[in-house]
């Protein structure tokens, strides 16, 4: 049933059609406008014998019994033209004026636009709003913020969106988010264009930069738009309100894209030409430290950047700039040179300290013991950090009086602390010469007492070479054995033939080369040379016997038995072949003892010639010694020049006669 007749049905029974029928009944004393308001739920009342209605600000739901249509015309029907036809109670001016009174009593409202209401009611739930429509509107209580429901009260205008004047249920449907949307773009909208500064709240770190709330709509934050400076902590921005402006804006796709660095570079920029037009070499400006590289520090003087290159940080020797500065440290710095055409500013640190080479003759005389750190370690040498901005040069030869250093890495590493003795300041050149062997008594200095000329001593093979063994004759002190002073009669081509590494040796000192720390040994020399004996037992026209151990086109070598090595030519022999281990007899015919050469024949005519040179040499042999003098021995090659010639004299016409 109908509120307006009051009559109750039990909730629990099912309303029957008679029942309809009886309220229908009741109902037909009513008003012909009462009756038009039930014909629209007249349809529904039949499918369901009831209608359930919610009402929204009681919270209780009622049934109704709607009215059954029959389908015929009840009361007085009127026309339209009879409706717009004055009343006669009123003259039509009186109508006219009643209509205009009534018609400005509603607005001119269009869908989706914000219009501005009037609050009817507020509870728990909703809001009550009337907009001057032929109904009110309700909205949710969540849709407002806790400080808009604080500040709300009944009778206070607020604006909100018409989002449709009439639902499928004829209700006027409201809404305060979307009208806080529109707003907040409208906003947004207008600032960017006017290129004023909003206020946000950043809400969280995403990658790239910050999520700001902008009047409820969600808009980035570069990280690069955060500060002139670089960013290093962006957590420490998150729930703090900043000022921004709207840099770009996408109204279809929603996106806001806003920067706090355009307000503070506007802010700098009239700072930056105020420091530019006064700025000048050798001036001292107080300035921060931005940003840290490699090669040197960036400093913000207030709107400038200059660069504070890492040679000009420190005196001394910098490896990386962040061990004398710290991002965002504060500090004064010089202005060494000021580009006006590229606006580059360079600076410097250390010329507000002073130069550390002053008085450097006094601070370091020659001679004097130090101690300094390894900085930097080259193939020649090892840098000393005396204190900052003094460093010596320990070069490789002053580093060990005997050892043969390769290196310097042998002896010493970085960051090591090192005793050293200054030889040398090049104060023109900023050179110091450090020297560690200073330190020791120099092993060469008695070297001829320990190790006189001819002198036998004991020593270790530490090293072969093609042209030679190195010999320890004592720790750090080496000798060469020439190739050539290994053996008497060997011709030896490598070392290695006759002596090994690490293998205990004899030898004999040859000589000393003090200036460039060299001592020659030798090693044959420990034996008598067998040449000297060969000599007496090998003199020209002598006969001799051997094996042949070797054959060439030339000839023979034959092994004698005193153990010398002869070669007899193919011309001086009497048979045309030799084979490996065969006996000879013949005779010598040259004797070289300095080319350690013996020529055998087996020819009658040339021990003729032999023989007689043997006695003619004799001859002038001297009594009492019995030894040749020089002019003898002069007297004695000659005759040998002559023999060879007469030889080969000899040879050819023997050859013209066998033609």
């Amino acid at each position: 049933m109908s509120i307006d007749n009051k009559q109750s049905v039990d909730k629990t029974e099912k309303p029957t059609p008679s029942d309809v029928v009886k309220v229908n009944k009741t109902s037909e004393t009513k008003s012909q406008e009462e009756t038009n308001e039930n014909v629209d739920v007249v349809t529904e009342a039949i499918k369901d014998d009831s209608v359930k209605e919610k009402n929204p600000l009681a919270g209780e739901t009622q049934t109704i019994l709607a009215h059954v249509f029959s389908g015929d015309v009840e009361g007085e029907v009127y026309t339209l033209d009879q409706l717009k036809k004055p009343s006669d109670e009123y003259t039509e001016d009186e109508y006219n004026q009643l209509m205009g009174m009534y018609e400005n009593t509603l607005n001119e409202i269009e869908e989706k636009e914000i219009v501005t209401g009037r609050i009817i009611s507020i509870d728990d739930k909703y809001v009550v709003i009337d907009i001057g429509f032929k109904s009110e509107g309700i909205i949710a209580v969540n849709e407002f913020n806790n400080k808009q429901l604080e500040n709300m009260a009944s009778g206070d205008e607020v604006d909100v969106f018409l989002d449709r004047v009439e639902d499928k249920d004829g209700q006027l449907i409201l809404s305060r988010r979307k009208a806080d949307i529109l707003q907040a773009w409208e906003k947004i909208e207008a600032s960017h264009a006017s290129g004023e500064v909003v206020e946000g709240l950043i809400k969280r770190r995403i990658k790239g930069g910050m999520v700001v709330d902008l009047f409820g709509i969600d808009a980035f934050l570069p990280g690069s738009q955060i500060d002139v400076r670089p960013v290093r902590d962006f957590d420490a921005y998150v729930n703090k309100t900043m000022e921004f402006q709207v840099v770009k804006l996408n109204m279809v796709a929603e996106n806001v894209v806003v920067s706090h660095r355009a307000l503070i570079e506007n802010d700098l920029e009239e700072q930056r030409e105020q420091i530019l037009e006064s700025i000048e070499s050798g001036q001292v400006l107080e300035g921060a430290v931005k940003n840290i590289t490699d090669f040197g520090v960036f400093i913000d003087l207030g709107g400038v950047d200059g660069l504070l290159h890492i040679t000009d940080l420190s005196w001394g020797r910098v490896d990386n700039p962040s061990e004398i500065v710290q991002l965002d440290q504060r500090l004064n710095v010089a202005v060494i040179d000021f580009d006006e055409r590229s606006k580059r500013v360079s600076l410097g640190l250390k010329q507000l300290q002073p130069h550390p080479w002053e008085e450097i003759q006094s601070k370091y005389p020659e001679g004097m013991k130090v101690q300094g750190r390894v900085v930097s370690i080259a193939d020649y040498g090892a840098f000393i950090e005396l204190e900052k901005g003094v460093e010596g040069l320990i070069h490789i030869s002053e580093m060990s009086w005997t050892q043969h250093i390769k290196h310097p890495s042998q002896l010493v590493e970085k960051d090591d602390i090192v005793e050293c003795i200054v030889l040398n300041i090049n104060e023109d050149e900023k050179k110091i010469s450090l020297g560690v062997k200073q330190l020791t008594i120099d092993p060469w200095a008695d070297i001829l007492e320990r190790f006189p000329m001819e002198s036998k001593h004991q020593g270790t093979v530490r090293n072969l070479t093609n042209f030679g063994v190195f010999v320890e004759l004592e720790p750090g002190i080496d000798g060469l054995i020439h190739v050539s002073d290994l053996s008497w009669e060997d011709k030896i081509e490598h070392p290695n033939e006759v002596v090994k590494k690490d293998q205990e040796i004899e030898v004999v000192i040859l000589g000393v080369d003090f200036d460039n720390r060299r001592i020659t040994l030798g090693h044959k020399q420990i034996m008598q040379n067998p040449w000297e004996i060969y000599a007496k037992e090998y003199t020209p026209g002598a006969k001799v016997k051997g094996s042949v151990v070797k054959v060439t086109d030339r000839g023979a070598y034959v092994a004698l038995e005193k153990g010398a090595e002869a070669f007899l030519n193919m011309t001086k022999s009497i048979t045309a072949e030799f084979k490996e281990g065969d006996k000879v007899e013949a005779f010598i015919f040259r004797f070289d003892e300095q080319g350690k050469k013996i020529e055998l024949s087996q020819l009658d005519a040339d021990q003729k010639k032999t023989k007689t040179a043997k006695k003619k040499i004799d001859k002038k042999v001297d009594v009492e010694t019995g030894a040749p003098t020089l002019g003898e021995i002069s007297g004695l090659a000659k005759l040998k020049e002559k023999m060879e010639v007469e030889e080969q004299a000899e040879e050819a016409q023997k050859a013209k006669g066998k033609k």
